[in-house]
């Protein structure tokens, strides 16, 4: 069966969102084409954890291993992780600004009790959401994006444990491309077909 992108409202193809994204930082001179995007501006900015966040909670709630975790979920949750996660991968500190960043965070998770087994359910279920909501698919990303799910619930999980004493005030992790960033040039809107071939040979 012949790949088929998945596409926005507009009908382009996600990943033609987020070398638009990326062409509207390089316009602007904030980007050039021999500099790094962030883990952010690669995976198409606020409005692309927004859509991961969206997919990702609506199979929260229809998972036996997690609804019961999430069953009372307040309807602002998945926004609010979509901050976390933009602020997390170099974007805005919206998180930070007006949730209150680290402390905050840290509370929704003290004396939960999570299991290794929904952890380990919480990471399968939100990458394959990644699929569906049109993140990048590129290897350079999804590593980037694994490694930080990995690291963070893991100390999700052990802070939770009844009688856990984690740090009171910390800062929001920030997270980087570690081992396997991009390689240039970086796409922009003038010329997107390099990007696509890559997208392709690795879809």
């Amino acid at each position: 069966m012949p790949h088929r992108p998945k596409v926005d409202r507009e009908g382009r193809p996600f990943y033609m969102t987020n070398i638009i994204s990326v062409g509207i930082l390089q316009e602007r001179g904030i980007m050039g084409e021999n500099t790094v995007p962030t883990v952010f501006e690669w995976a198409g900015g606020a409005s692309a954890f927004e859509r991961l966040t969206t997919v990702f909670y609506r199979r929260v709630l229809q998972d036996p291993i997690l609804a019961p975790i999430f069953a009372s979920m307040p309807p602002d949750h998945p926004k609010h992780v979509a901050l976390w996660l933009g602020e997390v991968f170099r974007g805005p500190e919206t998180y930070t600004s007006q949730l209150g960043g680290y402390p905050h965070m840290m509370s929704k998770h003290r004396n939960l009790g999570l299991k290794e087994e929904q952890r380990a359910r919480w990471i399968q279920l939100i990458a394959s959401s990644a699929d569906e909501a049109g993140l990048p698919s590129d290897p350079e990303f999804r590593s980037a994006f694994i490694a930080y799910l990995e690291w963070g619930t893991r100390i999700a999980l052990a802070n939770s444990q009844p009688g856990a004493t984690p740090p009171a005030e910390a800062p929001v992790p920030h997270w980087g491309w570690g081992e396997a960033p991009p390689l240039p040039p970086f796409p922009n809107t003038s010329d997107p077909s390099s990007h696509v071939e890559i997208i392709e040979k690795t879809s």
